[in-house]
């Protein structure tokens, strides 16, 4: 199990912006961000059909059109269908992260877990895609944060559909690996439990970042990497505010996260670090991950990715970072 030799390096490209996330993107934007991705040596793609309703799939297909197929890696999720019928995107009901996309399509979207539904999900998403093959399938945002106290009946619903039906498409060979993408640690650490079926890695969003990795830490990371299984770390700015964004958790920052970026960037400016070194590097120093996806929708944040990926951060700074609390005692740091 795991994933680290399927991707091509510790750096992928997140296209939940490409859905029109928080604003409408102009295509012309899209297309050349992918390009910028493309540019700078990224060769891992993750979209999803609820981002914007299938938007993301259709922008990144049309950008990575021509490009050879066997060149890059490219995962996308289940767990709901696109739909030909259209609704409000702004009235959507989306648990905590309601008006997320209310600038994607119009497409009416429905949750399903179901073996049925997970099929149709990955044959929507490579007529979107437009390609032939898909690398990698996560089960979409089985938790809280979507369903509330039915959390747990989606995730039963996944265990005997939606996971079955990639266990057995990876063991066929029709894909190369499955696993969940949710933004809690509560349904990975489910899923690290049981005897049968076995993903090979997770896509863990804004659960193992500089500002929220306590919980993760305690038991999810070491079980995984106990057992041979990758993580994936989405969102690892925060859903923007370590990158000077104002969101956090896809909403609007509260003073008390707003304050500890604070902290956390004077530290960094006195070690002469950027605040994204610090973000990725942190999250790309535990053993169990594989790689960051962060999300961009202007070319130029493609290259602040890259280089902070290669910037040198003194151990110092890492001192410090623990000295004042600003990350646990227990979580692993870069070495040099």
């Amino acid at each position: 199990m795991g994933i680290k030799s399927l991707l091509p390096g510790p750096l992928g490209f997140g296209t939940a912006p490409l859905g029109n996330m928080f604003r409408a993107i102009p295509e012309e934007e899209a297309a050349a961000t992918v390009a910028a991705a493309w540019d700078q040596g990224i060769r891992y793609f993750d979209t999803a059909p609820f981002y914007g309703a299938g938007l993301s799939e259709i922008r990144l297909g049309e950008a990575l059109a021509g490009r050879p197929r066997d060149a890059y890696v490219l995962s996308t999720k289940v767990g709901r269908v696109i739909h030909d019928e259209v609704e409000d995107p702004a009235a959507r009901e989306l648990g905590e992260k309601g008006g997320l996309f209310e600038h994607g399509r119009p497409n009416r979207m429905t949750d399903d877990y179901t073996a049925d539904a997970t099929l149709r999900s990955i044959e929507d998403s490579l007529k979107r895609l437009g390609t032939d093959r898909l690398d990698i399938v996560w089960v979409h945002d089985i938790a809280q944060d979507f369903h509330g106290d039915q959390w747990l009946a989606r995730y039963e619903s996944a265990r005997t559909g939606a996971f079955r039906v990639l266990q057995k498409l990876r063991d066929e060979g029709v894909i190369k690996a499955w696993g969940l993408g949710v933004n809690k640690v509560e349904p990975i650490e489910l899923t690290l439990d049981l005897d049968e079926p076995r993903p090979d890695a997770f896509l863990l969003a804004g659960r193992y970042t500089l500002l929220d990795h306590d919980r993760a830490l305690q038991r999810l990371l070491p079980a995984a990497a106990e057992q041979g299984v990758d993580m994936v770390v989405g969102g690892p700015y925060s859903s923007g505010v370590l990158a000077g964004g104002r969101h956090f958790e896809y909403q609007e920052a509260p003073p008390a996260i707003l304050d500890k970026v604070d902290r956390i960037k004077a530290l960094a400016e006195r070690h002469g670090v950027s605040i994204k070194a610090a973000a990725l590097q942190f999250a790309l120093a535990h053993p169990a991950t594989a790689a960051v996806v962060p999300g961009a929708t202007r070319p130029s944040r493609i290259a602040e990715d890259v280089a902070a990926l290669h910037e040198t951060v003194p151990a110092a700074f890492w001192t410090d970072l623990r000295a004042e609390n600003l990350i646990s005692a227990a979580a692993p740091v870069p070495t040099a």
